[in-house]
């Protein structure tokens, strides 16, 4: 019989395998326009080149939810709109790790979606771009302009559809077991991680 370690690798790489190639499609025709007041658009961001290999997906978890947003590669961006107030979001690899997110009608907003080591592959988290004031990620940064002027927008597939279908017990599996860890997280961690009303732009 297979010992727990070695059915969690064999999970880990299937999950893996099943998004490795990319199954999205850029979107040249996507611009960034400034969403209606009775809407807020959020623009979620990778660049970078540690973990390229491993896909990232992002799902709407508001409300104990998993709504498929897209998978995310580096250098590219998901533009996704949701009706203003609280929200949740989830980012999904080889573990899971969220964001939340307080927002406002008529804003965009931007999470950029940095890797992390994990046991057998990169995991990784979602952070709020500030608009001023505390945090890693600002929109006055050399960093920032240079993500934003090299990054494409990307767009679902019949195949990255299919892909979420496939894997959505996983996926909730991983939304209910690291939901856990994060609520243990202090409240400066939280607070860190969390994107405020006044971080759009």
């Amino acid at each position: 019989m297979m010992n727990t370690k070695l059915l969690a690798l064999l999970a880990a790489t299937l999950f893996a395998t099943g998004c490795a190639s990319n199954k999205m499609i850029d979107a040249p025709e996507q611009e960034l326009i400034t969403p209606p007041t009775d809407q807020a658009q959020i623009i979620f961001l990778r660049s970078s080149f540690v973990g390229s290999a491993i896909q990232s997906v992002i799902y709407d978890a508001t409300d104990g939810g998993t709504e498929f947003i897209g998978i995310l590669s580096n250098d590219k961006m998901l533009s996704y709109t949701v009706d203003p107030g609280k929200h949740l979001f989830m980012v999904v690899s080889e573990a899971a790790d969220f964001m939340e997110a307080n927002l406002v009608g008529g804003k965009t907003y931007y999470a950029i979606v940095t890797p992390r080591i994990g046991a057998w592959r990169a995991r990784f988290s979602m952070s709020p771009v500030r608009n001023g004031g505390a945090g890693e990620f600002q929109y006055d940064s050399s960093d920032f302009r240079n993500w934003i002027a090299d990054a494409e927008f990307s767009q679902n597939t019949p195949e990255s559809y299919a892909w979420a279908k496939e894997n959505h017990a996983s996926v909730q599996g991983k939304r209910a077991e690291y939901w856990e860890v994060w609520q243990q997280k202090s409240a400066a961690d939280l607070a860190e991680r969390t994107m405020n009303p006044d971080d759009g732009i």
